[in-house]
C-alpha cells in the first residue's frame, strides 16, 4: 500500500514539475531580458548582449531575446551578426504582423549599414507589407533605392574607367611596341651600313693591293726591258766591222 502511495506521489511531482518548468523558465528568461534592457539603456551593449544570449538559450524562448540581441549587436556595429538575429526574430514572430514587421525593418537597417542595398530594399518592402503605416520604413526604403541607383552608376562609371584605362594601356603598349620596332629597324639599318662599309673597305684594300702588285709587275717589266736594251747596245758596240780590202 505504501509503495503505491509513493509511486503516486512521484507521478504527481513529475507532472507538477513539467507544468511549472516552462513557467519557471519563462520567469528566468524575462529576468535576463530585464537585466539586458537595463544594461542596454546604459549603453553597455556588450553586457546586454550576454544577458540576451542567456535569455535565448532555450529553443522555446520567446522572440524578444532574439530581437533585443540583434539590437545589441547593431549598436556594437556588428551588422552582419545583427542581421542574422533579425531574421530569426522575424521568423519567430510569424502570426504577429507588427512584431514581424519590426524584425524586417531592423533587418533592413542592418543591411543598409553594410551597403547591401538590394537586400535592405527587400527587407523594407517585407516590413511595409506587414505594416504599411511605418513612415520611417518608407523613408529608409526610398533612401536605399537612391543609394542602390548611385552604387550601380558608380559601378558602371568604374567599369568605364577600367575599360578606358585598358584602352590607354593598350595604346601605350602599341606605341611602345612601335618605338621598339623602329629602334630595331634603325639598329638593323646601322648594322647593314656598317657591314656594307666594312665590305667596301675590304674591297678597297684588295684593290690597293692589286694596284700595287700591278705597278710592281710593270716596274719589273720595265726594268727587264731597259736591261735588255742596255745589253743589246753593249753587244753592238763590241762587234767589229771587217772591211774587204
Amino acid at each position: 500500500m505504501r509503495g503505491k502511495v509513493t509511486a503516486y506521489r512521484i507521478i504527481i511531482a513529475v507532472i507538477c514539475l513539467a507544468i511549472l518548468s516552462p513557467s519557471l523558465f519563462g520567469q528566468e528568461e524575462r529576468e535576463y531580458i530585464r537585466k539586458g534592457n537595463k544594461l542596454y539603456k546604459k549603453s553597455e551593449y556588450a553586457g546586454s548582449e550576454g544577458m540576451y544570449r542567456r535569455a535565448g538559450e532555450n529553443p522555446e524562448s520567446s522572440g524578444d531575446a532574439v530581437f533585443n540581441l540583434g539590437n545589441s549587436l547593431y549598436k556594437q556595429k556588428r551588422y552582419g551578426e545583427a542581421s542574422g538575429e533579425y531574421v530569426r526574430s522575424a521568423r519567430a514572430a510569424e502570426g504577429d504582423s507588427l512584431r514581424q514587421a519590426e524584425g524586417f525593418y531592423n533587418l533592413g537597417n542592418s543591411l543598409l549599414k553594410e551597403q547591401k542595398f538590394s537586400e535592405s530594399i527587400e527587407a523594407y518592402i517585407n516590413s511595409l507589407k506587414l505594416n504599411p503605416d511605418n513612415v520611417q520604413a518608407k523613408y529608409n526604403l526610398a533612401y536605399a533605392q537612391d543609394q542602390l541607383k548611385k552604387q550601380e552608376e558608380q559601378q558602371q562609371q568604374n567599369q568605364q574607367n577600367q575599360d578606358q584605362d585598358k584602352q590607354q594601356d593598350q595604346k601605350n603598349q602599341d606605341k611602345q611596341d612601335d618605338q621598339q620596332q623602329q629602334d630595331q629597324n634603325k639598329e638593323q639599318q646601322q648594322q647593314d651600313q656598317d657591314k656594307e662599309q666594312q665590305q667596301q673597305q675590304q674591297q678597297s684594300a684588295i684593290s690597293r693591293e692589286d694596284a700595287k702588285r700591278l705597278l710592281d709587275a710593270l716596274a719589273a717589266n720595265e726594268k727587264q726591258t731597259q736591261e735588255k736594251v742596255q745589253r743589246d747596245k753593249a753587244a753592238k758596240a763590241k762587234v767589229r766591222v771587217i772591211k774587204n780590202w
